[in-house]
């Protein structure tokens, strides 16, 4: 990455977070202190060294970052333009994920695996897309342009693109600005121990991974 087409990037990041973040004041305050655009900066050099089959040193860059942001962004990870994770304490980004342009993650959020998977095992966003703080979306499964996921939801499966999901299991309450309705019976009422169970199961997975982490170290 040239000079040039680094100051464009960073030039971009800062007018995103502009946009997106009334707190916001001033160039200066955001870089000094928004430690989210300081991740994605980070992961544009370490997924550089990424690609150029640098893997070591991409990976300890990125894991100084995680140590001074709370933020982890695998290096492998793909991530279009104007990517904004706002706060961004406790945001984990999978090493396959695919992230198009214009998305916005808040704190909390994991971009993960479900343990099962080879190969590609972390979701593909599309462009536009905003996920909500707390929320889990695990597999190797398309979320759609223009996708909404509430806070605390987990995703389990592939979301069509200008839609809002919601829930543990997520499911679709909206879709091209029309409301989705469901009638409940006695059978296909919503199940609070199986959401539960869903809740504690990516919190299972995350643990793991920390483990797992603890013990190549």
């Amino acid at each position: 990455m040239n000079i040039d087409n680094l100051t464009k990037t960073i030039k971009d990041e800062i007018k995103v977070v502009k946009e997106r973040d009334p707190a916001a004041r001033s160039t200066f305050e955001i870089l000094l202190t928004y430690s989210g655009l300081h991740a994605v900066l980070v992961y544009r050099l370490s997924h550089k060294l990424y690609q150029k089959k640098l893997y070591t040193p991409a990976r300890v860059l990125s894991q100084l970052a995680k140590l001074l942001t709370g933020i982890e962004i695998h290096p492998g990870a793909t991530i279009g333009k104007r990517f904004f994770i706002d706060h961004g304490s406790g945001v984990v980004i999978g090493e396959t994920t695919i992230i198009g342009d214009d998305c916005l993650l808040y704190q909390g959020v994991t971009l993960g695996g479900n343990g099962k998977d080879k190969g590609k095992r972390h979701p593909t966003l599309g462009n536009n897309v905003m996920v909500g703080c707390g929320a889990k979306v695990l597999g190797p499964f398309k979320i759609g342009d223009n996708v909404k996921i509430a806070a605390n939801s987990v995703v389990l499966n592939e979301i069509p693109d200008n839609c809002t999901a919601v829930g543990a299991p997520a499911r679709i309450v909206k879709r091209n600005g029309v409301r989705v309705t469901q009638d409940l019976d006695q059978i296909h009422i919503p199940d609070p121990v199986s959401q539960e169970l869903c809740r504690q199961r990516a919190r299972i997975d995350e643990l793991e991974k920390q483990i797992n982490e603890l013990k190549s170290n």
